[in-house]
């Protein structure tokens, strides 16, 4: 029985739908993926938008005012994209999935697959020294700030978000530095949860993401391409099944699906339908984008979420989790749009794009800290402490500012926050680079090193 994707190709044969000398112009395009680069800034940028929507305009997550009420312009899709932090982690873990197994699938297809079995074991590698280091990094920086009572602040302001994630400093600093390293260490165990930075909860599964793929492309290297996506798909599909039993439904068909991308990427499709991308890429990108609108909560109050909700429990699997369902799909569409269409490749490689990916995982794990000190000096640096009432308690909290001072303090902010993550990408992250080099130095097997055990001779 023929596979799908032979089908589809006799299918394309006989449509002459290939490429023609019109769309060379379309392949350097094709062959660039900085546009990675370019997606990932922008979604860690909305990650910290979606934390302030959380801490000053919480209205936005839901999607209306009440059931089949009025909706303000920012809680419809589109605009409340600014409140969906977990559709852009999803974003984060398709195109960790694309990343790691792109030169892996390139050597693969060139048949070398000694130096692709070596670069998958050499990537994976490095890819757990690059996120825990700067991420242990981060949860120093952000304990100590919390030892030095800076987050106080935070702590009494009605800002939800800045509240509900500043720690109390420990008793004492022995048992400060107890609380550091169970904090280190929850970061990377089932159900992971960071007291110092609560948006560390996604690089476990970014990791276990990276493992997904060493695992997967172990697997499938030998296989012709074809045969790889096919199988690669059966994980998408079966990982929806038993995803929930490694804490995250959602992270193996996003990782899955961020190989079958890396494979489509090496192949001929985007070239053969890149002259048809000006009628495609708008209806996908508005679908994808209206998935990812999708609300955590209340999504019966509006019929654009209701139909979503309707349609969820008719075609969703078993263990998929409703508030993300929808958004990693939109995720996933937007993505698969971005490798077909070399106009959307040429337009998140621009440069100040690409400059926002470069600093897209210092900034995913500095604006926390930023947000609620610096941010929150700036805010409420003239306001008194007011008793508000919150569930029938009573607290003494700084009210929220108006908007005049929002519009002043949040230029200045950025301008603090980008430079400090700028600083930090080019003065920091080179030296987790030389541990990871010196630790693969002393611990890879090469050249005339000897093994530890001595190695039978048979």
């Amino acid at each position: 029985m023929p596979s799908a994707l032979s089908m589809l190709n006799a299918y394309l044969e006989k449509a002459a739908i290939h490429p023609t000398p019109s769309d060379n112009g379309y392949r350097k395009a094709l062959q660039d993926t900085s546009w990675a680069d370019g997606l990932r800034g922008i979604a860690a940028l909305f990650v910290m938008f979606s934390h302030m929507t959380m801490a000053f305009a919480r209205w936005i997550v839901i999607p209306s005012y009440g059931k089949n009420g009025p909706a303000h312009l920012m809680q419809r899709p589109g605009f409340r994209l600014v409140a969906q932090g977990a559709a852009w982690v999803a974003v984060f873990i398709v195109l960790s999935g694309f990343v790691n197994s792109l030169k892996a699938l390139k050597l693969a297809r060139a048949g070398h697959i000694e130096p692709a079995l070596s670069n998958l074991a050499t990537s994976s590698f490095r890819r757990s020294f690059r996120l825990v280091l700067p991420a242990t990094a981060a949860t120093i920086l952000s304990w100590f700030i919390t030892q030095t009572g800076a987050y106080d602040t935070a702590k009494k302001s009605d800002a939800y978000w800045l509240y509900t994630t500043s720690p109390n400093p420990s008793s004492s600093w022995g048992t400060a530095v107890e609380d550091l390293v169970h904090a280190i260490r929850t970061t990377w165990t089932y159900n992971p949860e960071n007291p110092y930075d609560q948006p560390q909860w996604a690089l476990l599964y970014l990791l276990q993401g990276s493992m997904f793929v060493f695992a997967a492309l172990l697997v499938t290297i030998n296989l012709a391409p074809r045969w790889r996506i096919m199988t690669i798909m059966l994980l998408y599909f079966w990982s929806w099944n038993w995803g929930i039993k490694l804490g995250d439904p959602m992270v193996g068909a996003n990782v899955f699906t961020g190989i079958i991308l890396a494979e489509l990427n090496h192949s001929e499709y985007p070239l053969r339908f890149a002259r048809f991308s000006p009628l495609f890429t708008p209806p996908l990108v508005a679908c994808a984008l209206g998935f990812m609108s999708f609300p955590s909560q209340f999504q019966d109050w509006a019929p654009w979420s209701d139909l979503l909700l309707r349609w969820y429990w008719r075609i969703a699997p078993q263990n998929a989790e409703l508030m993300r369902f929808w958004p990693t799909l939109g995720a996933q569409i937007l993505t698969f749009t971005v490798v077909m269409s070399p106009h959307l490749r040429r337009a998140l490689s621009h440069r100040w794009l690409l400059w926002l990916g470069k600093i897209s995982f210092p900034l995913y794990l500095l604006h926390g800290s930023f947000m609620r000190s610096i941010l929150t000096w700036l805010l409420f640096a003239r306001s008194k402490l007011t008793e508000m009432e919150e569930e029938g308690h009573r607290y003494m909290r700084y009210p929220l500012p108006g908007a005049p001072t929002f519009l002043v303090v949040m230029p200045i902010f950025m301008l603090i926050l980008l430079t400090a993550t700028h600083l930090w990408a080019i003065k920091v992250e080179p030296h987790f680079g030389t541990i990871t080099k010196t630790a693969e130095e002393v611990m890879f097997l090469r050249g005339d090193k000897n093994p530890t055990l001595p190695v039978r001779k048979d």
